[in-house]
């Protein structure tokens, strides 16, 4: 094993299902094309919600990935977890035998878990009785599961982990990932976040709060974020994981390398259930933690997912924690939000955006920012508008703010061959 002073972590899989398809090239071309995935909501009548579209994923075949039988016993949002890991460990051309399985693991972010299963059987409760209950009613729901799954299917017997940080989860899922292999715990990590919520529940809640987009009427413009016409997020679904791998252990096997993990921040708001802190204080001491980790200065970063939202206070409080991290560097990044091409997958977004910037540092085209037709005055910075950009980023940052002022930042570099 390599000290720890000498543990370098990098991506050598990715599994990606989202709103613009299942796979890594179906995702990257709809990122190039700045393809929408948003459309009318199928999954249930909407007929008196305010809220009608969503991000729903329409090209996943649960039977190619999972066998059946065990499709009953599954939640929709651990067929889309298999689904992306199966993906991702492929990508990797990694298997994980007896000889490395005690040191391979699985860490996993959720926001809301089996929430298709909870309206499932409250109405067969109240219907049927308790006796017409499902014996894997729990099991379906509960987040830990993607996790579990994931390393029961693919025989990770090392650290097993589920994180619920709302829309963070997926970033920090992947952080503590990275660290675990940094400090030795771990030599392989299956990482990054899943989310399965377009449901009556989900929709008519968030409607209740006034955070969705109600622009029925043209839902591939919905998703604006940092536009001055922007009215509230739009809710998506998807799945995504990371293989992580210590560096010598990569090149020894020969994989191929996508980034370089370097850093990874945290913080906490400590001001509100649902708002950001006010002037975005909360993220700029996350992306400070995450600059100071990695051991880079703000003037190395080149490029910056946002978790741009598309809602009215997010959206101004990143940008203004964006200016107060990198000051004049602000004006010289690109920064995009892919959710106004995916929406919001809530707890699997930190995850899917991670592997968009992996996929920005080593592809060296940067998505752009959709929907973007009328400059906001508090939004002031360069939102990679409309059509991708060419350019050759070397250090990149990805943000997720979460409810509950939970906040991440991960910092990804371009691998070097070495």
């Amino acid at each position: 094993m390599t000290s720890l002073n000498d543990r370098r972590v990098v991506v050598t899989g990715i599994g990606l299902i989202s709103p613009l398809g299942c796979g890594i090239e179906s995702n990257w071309s709809g990122l190039m094309e700045g393809r929408s995935g948003i459309g009318p909501i199928t999954r249930f009548d909407t007929s008196g919600y305010a809220t009608q579209i969503a991000g729903e994923v329409r090209d996943f075949h649960p039977e190619d990935f999972i066998p059946k039988k065990e499709l009953r016993k599954m939640d929709p949002f651990l067929q889309l977890a298999l689904g992306a890991a199966r993906l991702g460990f492929e990508d990797a051309r990694l298997t994980v035998d007896g000889g490395v399985a005690h040191r391979a693991g699985v860490i996993m972010g959720c926001g809301l878990g089996g929430l298709h299963t909870i309206e499932e059987y409250h109405r067969v409760l109240l219907d049927a009785g308790p006796r017409k209950m499902s014996p894997f009613f729990i099991p379906m729901l509960i987040g830990n599961m993607a996790s579990g799954l994931i390393s029961i299917y693919h025989g990770c017997k090392g650290p097993n982990l589920s994180i619920q940080t709302a829309c963070a989860a997926g970033t920090h899922a992947v952080g503590q990932a990275y660290h675990m292999i940094r400090q030795g715990l771990a030599d392989i990590m299956a990482t990054g976040g899943v989310e399965s919520t377009v449901t009556p529940l989900a929709v008519s809640g968030f409607n209740a709060m006034r955070a969705l987009s109600t622009r029925n009427d043209d839902p591939q413009k919905a998703s604006r974020p940092f536009d001055l016409n922007r009215d509230g997020f739009v809710l998506g679904e998807g799945g995504a994981v990371l293989i992580l791998e210590e560096s010598r252990i990569a090149l020894e096997r020969g994989a191929r390398i996508y980034a370089e993990v370097i850093g990874f921040g945290l913080s906490g708001d400590a001001f509100h259930m649902a708002a950001p802190a006010p002037d975005g204080e909360g993220a700029v001491r996350c992306m400070q933690n995450a600059l100071d980790d990695a051991d880079i200065k703000p003037e190395e970063v080149d490029y910056i997912n946002a978790h741009g939202t598309s809602t009215d206070l997010n959206d101004k409080y990143e940008t203004q924690a964006i200016k107060t991290v990198f000051g004049e560097q602000a004006r010289r990044l690109a920064i995009s939000s892919t959710k106004s091409m995916t929406g919001h997958l809530l707890g699997a977004a930190g995850g899917l955006e991670a592997a968009y910037t992996v996929l920005t540092l080593h592809r060296q085209f940067i998505p752009p920012t959709i929907n973007y037709e009328t400059p906001d005055p508090d939004c002031d910075l360069d939102y990679v508008p409309n059509k991708a950009r060419p350019a050759n980023p070397r250090v990149a940052l990805s943000n997720s703010f979460g409810f509950g002022g939970t906040n991440g930042s991960l910092v990804f570099r371009k691998w070097n061959g070495r």
